[in-house]
């Protein structure tokens, strides 16, 4: 493992932590399960960081090892429960919302988002919450760019439809 790889991936994970904290609440909708995962990642981001292509953004790599960790826990506890192995679009699709409460818009928009599907609410997520183009999270998402775009216009009908 080259020093420079281990430097920039240390030096970049503190200020990654709040970001992808979030995003474990999105996948998880519970705070201490996102604070596993956040662990978990940092652990996993520091063991493979010569894996990691310097020069390139690191908070996408992060989110890539946050999200695999994720579905690898849902196939687990699937397996468990007896449910057998489960492909991760069928994972990423459970119903519920989870209210929090920082200020009244934010949780009325926090609980709209929430009662997404899973896979609608990751990709509204990556896109409108960290900023990535349709092109990056269909590749973080591992899903073709239409099925983004897709998923979006159907996440904005249904937002629609609460006001």
């Amino acid at each position: 493992m080259s020093d420079a790889s281990r430097r920039e991936v240390r030096a970049g994970l503190e200020p990654c932590l709040a970001r992808l904290w979030r995003y474990g609440l999105v996948l998880s909708r519970a705070s201490d399960v996102a604070e596993d995962l956040v662990q978990a990642t940092c652990a996993r981001a520091i063991e493979r960081a010569d894996q990691f292509v310097s020069g390139t953004r690191l908070d996408r790599w992060l989110f890539a090892i946050l999200r695999s960790i994720w579905l690898n826990e849902i196939r687990a506890r699937r397996v468990r429960e007896g449910g057998g192995f489960v492909d991760a679009e069928d994972a990423l699709s459970t119903d519920g919302a989870h209210l929090i409460e920082t200020n009244i818009l934010a949780a009325e928009v926090l609980k709209a988002v929430g009662r997404l599907p899973e896979a609608h609410r990751e990709t509204v997520f990556l896109v409108y919450g960290e900023g990535y183009s349709y092109a990056e999270a269909a590749k973080a998402l591992e899903i073709p760019i239409d099925t983004v775009m897709s998923r979006l216009a159907a996440a904005r009908v249904a937002l629609a439809k609460l006001k």
